[in-house]
């Protein structure tokens, strides 16, 4: 069972849906780290304790899928994306953002009434990158100005034009420093 929240489309009982990034490993040929979609059937929806033929967008939805169960454990599958076969944004591994900064810090107890600012990104600078529900470290390749090139971590579903969050660790915590949005971006490959 996979839950989250349904952005946009239906979803019936009996369709063929898939998953993405999915499973994460190495080409056996080539040795680079690729992900492989899961693909699998929706055997039931529900919302709540009622029992649906079909899901829309609102609310909270459990998807009861064909798929081995071990592979939803641990949350092994947080932050990734299900919907139809071929419709789910691609699988990411760099991006060019444009991004903006916080002034000041949030949540941050500071010495007297100066407040703690926000410095500027720095290259070869790890970050944490929010990507709709999902969660991936980030690589600062690149800064200009207020634009940056960053390496995510690990794949992450995303498209050109979608907002992401980013965070730095301060004190031992990820806080918010600043917000942008996806300009360009690599796919994995």
């Amino acid at each position: 069972v996979v839950g989250g929240s349904l952005l946009q489309g239906v979803l019936k009982v009996g369709e063929k849906v898939e998953i993405r990034p999915g499973m994460r490993g190495k080409n056996k040929t080539t040795g680079k780290n690729q992900s492989t979609s899961i693909m699998s059937r929706i055997v039931s929806l529900k919302a709540e304790k009622n029992d649906l033929l079909y899901a829309v967008p609102g609310g909270l939805i459990a998807v009861g899928l064909k798929c081995d169960p071990s592979l939803t454990r641990d949350d092994h599958l947080n932050g990734h994306v299900l919907g139809h076969p071929g419709a789910l944004p691609d699988v990411l591994e760099e991006v060019n953002i444009k991004f903006y900064l916080l002034r000041r810090l949030l949540g941050v107890k500071s010495d007297g009434s100066r407040k703690e600012k926000v410095s500027s990104l720095k290259k070869d600078e790890t970050l944490l990158i929010n990507i709709s529900a999902n969660s991936v470290g980030g690589q600062v390749l690149e800064k200009k100005k207020d634009k940056a090139k960053i390496a995510f971590l690990k794949p992450a579903c995303a498209s050109v034009g979608d907002k992401i969050t980013l965070s730095r660790k301060i004190d031992k915590n990820w806080r918010l420093i600043g917000w942008g949005e996806i300009e360009t971006c690599k796919k994995a490959s």
